[in-house]
C-alpha cells in the first residue's frame, strides 16, 4: 500500500496534477502520523495495511461531512473539492462490495459467531472488520445487522 501511494505521489508530480498530489501528500501524513503514534506504543513497524485502509476511511467520511457542510452553507465549490479528494482517496481503496454482497458477508457473520439478538452485534461487526475493512460501509451494516438481530 506505501508503496502504491509513493508510485502514484512521483506520477502526480511528473502529471502536474496538484490537487491529486497533494491529496496523497494528505493521505501520506495521516500514515505518518499513525506510524509515529505506533512506535510510541512499541510497534516499530508502524501500521499494517489494513489499519491504512481503516485510515483512508476515516478521511473519507471527513471529506463527506464537510462536503455536506459546505453545500449547506451555500460553498458549493468548496463541497466540490471535497469530493474531488474523496475520488482520489478511493483510488486507493480495494473494490467496494455490492449491497447484495454486503447482505451476503452479514449473513455469514451472524451465522459464524452465532449471533441470537442485538447484544452480539458487536461480535458480528468485529468479524465483518476484521474481514471487509475498506470494501464495507460499516455504519450501513450496522444497520442491517440490527434489522436481521431484531
Amino acid at each position: 500500500m506505501r508503496k502504491k501511494l509513493s508510485d502514484a505521489q512521483k506520477q502526480a508530480m511528473l502529471d502536474k496534477d496538484a490537487p491529486r498530489l497533494s491529496t496523497i501528500r494528505l493521505i501520506q501524513a495521516a500514515i505518518k502520523d499513525k506510524d509515529i503514534e505506533a512506535r510510541s506504543e512499541d510497534n516499530p513497524d508502524g501500521v499494517s495495511d489494513e489499519e491504512i485502509l481503516g485510515i483512508l476511511g476515516k478521511m473519507i467520511k471527513q471529506r463527506q461531512e464537510s462536503a455536506r457542510m459546505y453545500e449547506e452553507a451555500g460553498r458549493v465549490e468548496l463541497g466540490e473539492a471535497e469530493r474531488a479528494e474523496i475520488k482520489v482517496i478511493e483510488d486507493f481503496l480495494p473494490r467496494q462490495l455490492s449491497e447484495a454482497e454486503a447482505e451476503q458477508a452479514i449473513e455469514s457473520a451472524i451465522s459464524a459467531t452465532q449471533a441470537e439478538s442485538i447484544r452480539d452485534m458487536g461480535k458480528v461487526m468485529a468479524h465483518l472488520k476484521a474481514e471487509f475493512t475498506g470494501r464495507m460501509d460499516f455504519s450501513k451494516a450496522g444497520t442491517l445487522i440490527k434489522k436481521r438481530l431484531m
